[in-house]
C-alpha cells in the first residue's frame, strides 16, 4: 500500500474488490498478489495533487515490468462529493487531460497505442506506457464501478497484449461480463473486447450514446 494514502481511503476500494461478487476477476488477483498500489488524490474536481500523482503514476510505469499482469495503480478521491454521472465523468476527463499535458513535458506518447480517443487501440499514455482506466464512484449506475468518494484505476495496457498472448484474455474478459451481467441484472453494454471500440467509451461507466464525442485532446508530439 502506498504510504501517502490514509488507510480508509484504500480500504474502500479492498472491500469493494474483496466482495464476493465483485465482477473484476483481474483486480481480486491483483489484490491477492499485494500488486495494487495506491494514493491520496484528495478531491476528482481539483488539480491541487496533478504533480504528486503524475509522479507516482510514472514510477509505477516506469518500475512495472513490461509483460506484467493483474497490477494497478489506483488514485483514491475521497473528498469528492455524489456527482451525477455526466459531472463525474466531466472531472475525470479534466483530471486525464491536466495529467497528460503536464506528463508532456518529459515523456513521449506510448508507441504501441493510439493518443486518438475515437481510435480503437487508444489508451491513455503517461509515464511513456498506456493505460486502460476506470472510474470508480458514488454515483455510478453499474453496481461494479460505485464506491464511496472516487477512484481512478490505472491498468497498463501492455498487460492486455499479454493475456491475449498467454490466451487467458478471452476466458477473462468472458468471466467478467457474466460476473457483472449477474451484480448488475443485465449485460454492461458499454463493455467491449479490446481492439473492438475505444477504450474511452468505457472510462467513466457511463451508458454513452453513439453521438458522444471524447473530449480529451492529446499535445503533438515532443520535439527534442
Amino acid at each position: 500500500m502506498h504510504p501517502s494514502v490514509s488507510d480508509p481511503a484504500a480500504r474502500v476500494i479492498v472491500d469493494a474488490i474483496s466482495q464476493q461478487d465483485f465482477p473484476c476477476v483481474g483486480a481480486k488477483a491483483a489484490l491477492a498478489r499485494d500488486a495494487i498500489e495506491f494514493i491520496d488524490g484528495g478531491d476528482l474536481r481539483s488539480g491541487k495533487n496533478d504533480s504528486t500523482i503524475l509522479r507516482a503514476i510514472q514510477a509505477f510505469a516506469a518500475d512495472s515490468a513490461a509483460d506484467v499482469v493483474f497490477a494497478s495503480m489506483v488514485v483514491v478521491y475521497p473528498l469528492t462529493p455524489r456527482l451525477p454521472e455526466l459531472a463525474f465523468e466531466g472531472a475525470l476527463w479534466a483530471r486525464l487531460q491536466a495529467l497528460h499535458e503536464r506528463d508532456h513535458a518529459t515523456h513521449d506518447w506510448d508507441r504501441n497505442v493510439s493518443p486518438d480517443p475515437a481510435d480503437p487501440e487508444f489508451s491513455l499514455s503517461l509515464g511513456g506506457r498506456g493505460f486502460f482506466v476506470i472510474g470508480l464512484h458514488q454515483g455510478a449506475s453499474r453496481p461494479a464501478r460505485r464506491i464511496p468518494g472516487a477512484a481512478l484505476v490505472f491498468n497498463l495496457h501492455s498487460q492486455f497484449a499479454t493475456l491475449r498472448k498467454d490466451g487467458r484474455y478471452d476466458k477473462l474478459s468472458e468471466t467478467i461480463r457474466g460476473r457483472d451481467a449477474a451484480l448488475a441484472g443485465s449485460a454492461n453494454p458499454m463493455l467491449a473486447r479490446h481492439g473492438e471500440s475505444s477504450e474511452a467509451l468505457q472510462y467513466s461507466g457511463r451508458r454513452i450514446g453513439n453521438a458522444w464525442k471524447c473530449p480529451f485532446h492529446a499535445m503533438p508530439g515532443r520535439t527534442s
